[in-house]
């Protein structure tokens, strides 16, 4: 009898079965595309020259092909991998020497992918379901790893691209390091749904990545806590990524706040927000938050993943504990198509449901029905065979039934999970139990972010800040805690330098050690900012555990003590984010002297943040704001633009270009340093104080533009074009301050109620000067002759800029209200007016014979410079912006009499600087002047005609100081009203 073949090892059926996918394109690679088949003969490939034999292949993981086809080619044969971070010489070097890998398969010296046999066959009993190990420590080398079987994986596979929805046409850029389980689990979840892989090592930073993404019509994107903030600098919420379907969220706590807002950003730009929990030693994935349910419940982790489901374990010294016996289970199975169901909480069909607090029983007392509180344990397919401390353990099948994730967590009465603490995390610390969560959470309340970490009896914590905001942070951190301010030690450093693992996590050893008087790191000495992902990826979320590989290269991270830098759970040992009311020439006069943010006395301790919400309060006439809120937020616009913009510039110094969208915590940061040295005379004068400052420069030509308008209709000297221009600064500020991520009906609800702000004062105006020097027709009271063609005396057309902005804004207004349209600008932020500046060059050549007699006034033919200018506030690339001096060039020659050459060059050159350069270099006395007239710019435009022919004959000079004081103070009345209507 023939003796029989031996059994065909166990293997991961989608890195088994690529072939099945045929010629779709797998993966995006700097060098081109692979398809499903070309990867699958690879692999094959690869499968061979590791043997027939079961071997522990060694792989450096790193997003390129070479990397990714030894990982698969080893899964598909059965060899168990031990994958390590790709640039991490000590960590490769240390799991050799401790698991003496058959095989070792890295980058060689000479940029060369290698596969180094250490061993002719193996020199290891393996486990028949071995299929993975992972490190829980990042990439410090420690030996305690994670055993994954190959049910584990594929089973979180298939589980996270159900709930995701991820098909063949997807696309899913690599921006977190394949080591690290949550990178990891992208690339496992889209292969085993035949879908594509955007292979890069680029940084979200790099302009490179997004030329790669949008190439590839990349439709996921990936991002631990600190990808967010990178996001967050560069812009994100103004590209334009029409692929784009999904963002997952995972790794570490991410605020509720952020949540929402990007929840809310992705609902008008037609992608969903995933927040996801997860640990290594569940694969990768335990829940995840719907999409639905991001913006108005951000501060939960969600509901298991399918085929998982969640009890809560009875603790007995916690305070909100379960009663013993009380473990509750929420389980759901998904099947492809099926949507959100659920044992609990879930209604087929309808999403979450209410879960009666009866059903959970009492937490407390008789009747009481606070969410019960314990320890989460997550049971499912995912959940690891075990732990591995050394050659001898890979032998072992499974030692764990359920994971016991150290996470304090609680079932709200709508079903959701919610993570409440960590159990490891507690500090014992004079006799008291502190949760350093809380005080980072409570820090984090006051718009700092900080890492605290118990260290004998003392709280030790890094914060974001400098060495003059560490008085009053010790004393935010010890009022949290109810510890005296003596036994918190506190370091402050700026943001960038908090202390994280190599994985973008905090590192709580850096932290205890950067905190104790005697240590004086330098910055090299530190960790590098990179992402962070713990496993809890909700707001409510602090744990850390998927040890997370920077996505940025790091060659070189802390590595004290492993054993407080891994914070995976560990069960025991018995189981483990209003527009113009003039878009050019219109904002309000400086508030009547009122001071600004270090102008006023500081007798309380109010840190920058709160003076800063009285600064925005008082100039916006607001009682609402908050930590969160933005200018744009709050219904600013172009009238109190330029005084907020040179208010808070005076405060912080230089201002971000985008600073009237950002939440008013993240200018407070700003501010902390010189706020906190000036408040307790341990700092030097903030540099802000002295004269040198900056003015964006739509504020200088709304400025320098009114002042040459007044100037040049008083014949003080001739120097026309000024007020086209300001038709391309409205289309600017439009574009700035109406053209929001505000929801739909807010944003026409502001862009209407600026239209009357501009209206009104100028009807009003225009119907008295008509019946007081009879040189006006009704029509210009009703702001309606550039429609009815009066003709072609001048006096007539004096106000024609003022109609051609309201007919620009009314029209945009009316198209707006559109959903269509609305969906159209969001998604196409630059092709949108590109689109309507190619309309407005047929007006410009008269295409249609609209023009009136005075051809360069009319509505019709200046549009243009209005798309222009929104366009400007778009282009985001060198690309666009020469596209768009082109455009400029070409076409303003011929839009004036043949004589005037001059204006045309006026209006080239000054929408020249509005494309190219933001801000120029000014002076604070130049500042407040500038900020006077451009703030009051509208109104002198529509006060002076009436003011300087009294006398510009006699005393032009004076002529144009009285139009300029006239049409400040009509902006001053103005304005009163306003707000005085506003009031209820």
């Amino acid at each position: 009898m023939l003796p029989r073949p031996p059994a065909r090892p166990l293997s991961v059926p989608f890195a088994r079965d690529l072939a099945a996918h045929g010629d779709r394109v797998a993966l995006h690679t700097p060098t081109g595309t692979v398809t499903y088949r070309a990867l699958a003969e690879r692999v094959a490939t690869t499968a061979e020259r590791l043997g027939r034999v079961r071997r522990l292949v060694l792989v450096a993981g790193a997003n390129r092909a070479d990397a990714l086809v030894t990982y698969l080619a080893a899964l598909s044969a059965g060899h168990p991998v031990l994958l390590v971070p790709g640039d991490g010489d000590e960590a490769i070097a240390s799991l050799t020497a401790a698991y003496r890998p058959d095989v070792v398969a890295r980058t060689g010296t000479d940029g060369t992918w290698t596969l180094d046999e250490h061993h002719p066959g193996t020199a290891h009993t393996l486990h028949p379901d071995l299929a993975l190990l992972l490190s829980t420590s990042g990439s410090t080398g420690s030996p305690k790893l994670v055993r994954l079987s190959h049910d584990n994986v594929q089973a979180n596979a298939e589980s996270i691209a159900t709930y995701l929805g991820i098909t063949d046409t997807d696309r899913a850029a690599t921006t977190l390091p394949m080591h690290y389980c949550y990178g990891l689990s992208v690339i496992h979840s889209h292969l085993s749904r035949g879908a594509g892989l955007l292979l890069t090592e680029r940084s979200v930073t790099d302009d490179a990545f997004w030329a790669e993404f949008r190439a590839a019509g990349a439709t996921s994107l990936a991002g631990v806590p600190y990808t967010f903030d990178l996001l967050d600098r560069i812009g994100f919420d103004r590209m334009e990524l029409p692929r784009l379907r999904r963002i997952t969220q995972a790794g570490g706590r991410l605020a509720p706040e952020r949540v929402a807002r990007y929840a809310e950003l992705g609902r008008r730009r037609g992608w969903d927000l995933f927040v996801m929990y997860g640990q290594t030693e569940a694969t990768a994935r335990m829940a995840y938050l719907p999409p639905h349910l991001a913006a108005t419940r951000p501060e939960a982790v969600g509901i298991p993943i399918p085929g998982g489901s969640f009890r809560l374990r009875p603790l007995d010294d916690h305070e909100h504990a379960l009663a013993p016996g009380d473990g509750l289970t929420l389980g759901h199975g998904l099947t492809p198509g099926q949507g959100l169901t659920a044992d609990r909480g879930l209604t087929p069909g309808r999403g979450l449901a209410p879960v009666p607090a009866s059903a959970h029983g009492p937490a407390g007392g008789e009747g009481d029905r606070r969410p019960l509180v314990g320890e989460l344990v997550y049971s499912g397919p995912n959940v690891m065979l075990g732990y591995a401390e050394s050659p001898a353990d890979l032998s072992l099948g499974r030692t764990v039934v359920e994971l016991r994730t150290g996470d304090l967590a609680r079932q709200a009465p709508d079903g959701l999970y919610e993570i409440v603490g960590r159990r490891s995390r507690f500090a014992k610390i004079l006799g008291l139990r502190i949760d350093p969560q809380r005080v980072e959470a409570a820090l984090e309340r006051h718009g700092v972010r900080a890492y605290c970490a118990g260290d004998g009896d003392e709280l030790a914590i890094t914060a974001a800040g400098t060495a003059a905001d560490e008085p009053r942070l010790r004393r935010l951190a010890a009022a949290a805690c109810g510890l005296p301010p003596r036994a918190v030690r506190l370091r402050a450093l700026p943001e960038a330098d908090l202390p994280r693992l190599p994985t973008g996590k905090p590192d709580y050893t850096a932290v205890r050690h950067l905190s104790r008087p005697a240590a004086r790191p330098s910055v090299a000495a530190r960790s590098t900012p990179t992402p962070t992902d713990g496993h809890a990826g909700g707001a409510g979320s602090t744990p850390v555990h998927e040890h997370t590989p920077a996505p940025e290269s790091v060659s070189a991270a802390r590595r004290d003590t492993a054993a407080d830098q891994s914070v995976t759970a560990e069960p025991d040992a018995a189981t483990d984010r209003r527009a113009p009311a003039d878009l050019s020439a219109t904002s309000g006069p400086p508030s009547d002297g009122l001071p600004t943010v270090h102008d006023r006395p500081c007798t309380d301790d109010r840190g920058p943040t709160d003076q800063l919400r009285v600064l925005y309060a008082e100039i916006l006439d607001r009682t609402d704001v908050t930590d969160d809120s933005t200018f744009v937020g709050l219904g600013g616009d172009s009238l109190c633009y330029v005084e907020m913009s040179l208010r808070l510039e005076q405060a912080l110094g230089a201002l971000p270009p985008d600073w009237h969208t950002r939440p008013l915590r993240d200018l407070a940061t700003a501010a902390a340093t010189p706020a906190a040295a000036v408040r307790t005379g341990t700092g030097p004068a903030p540099t802000r104080s002295g004269l040198r400052r900056t003015l964006e420069t739509g504020i200088a030509l709304r400025a320098v533009g009114i002042v040459l308008i007044v100037g040049s209709h008083i014949h003080l000297f001739t120097l026309q074009g000024a007020a086209h221009i300001l038709i391309g600064v409205a289309g600017h500020n439009f574009a700035r301050f109406h053209l929001t991520d505000a929801e739909h009906r807010t944003r026409v609800r502001h862009l209407w109620r600026s239209i009357a702000r501009i209206a009104l004062p100028s009807a009003a105006w225009i119907t008295a000067a008509v019946l007081a020097t009879g040189l006006y027709d009704p029509a210009n009271a009703l702001l309606l002759n550039s429609l009815v063609d009066q003709g072609p005396e001048r006096h007539e057309w004096h106000y024609w800029f003022i109609e051609a902005l309201l007919y620009f804004l009314v029209a945009l207004a009316l198209l707006l209200t559109l959903p269509l349209v609305d969906r159209l600008e969001r998604r196409h932020t630059f092709g949108l007016p590109l689109a309507l500046l190619a309309i407005g060059l047929l007006g410009r050549y008269d295409i249609a014979g609209l023009a009136p007699a005075r051809f360069h006034l009319g509505p019709t033919v200046v549009f243009w410079l209005f798309a222009l200018g929104w366009a400007a506030a778009r282009a985001t690339t060198a690309r666009r912006r020469l596209l768009l001096t082109a455009v400029l060039v070409l076409a303003t020659p011929g839009l004036f009499q043949p004589d005037q050459q001059l204006r045309t060059v006026v209006v080239i050159a000054g929408l020249t600087l509005l494309i190219w350069v933001p801000t120029l270099p000014s002076l604070a006395p130049l500042n407040r002047l500038a900020g006077l007239l451009a703030g009051s710019s509208l109104y002198i435009y529509l006060t002076h005609f009436q003011v300087y022919p009294h006398l510009q004959d006699d005393f032009p000079a004076l002529a144009l100081l009285a139009s300029l004081a006239v049409g400040i103070a009509y902006a001053a009345v103005t304005t009163r009203v306003t707000r005085a209507v506003r009031r209820p």
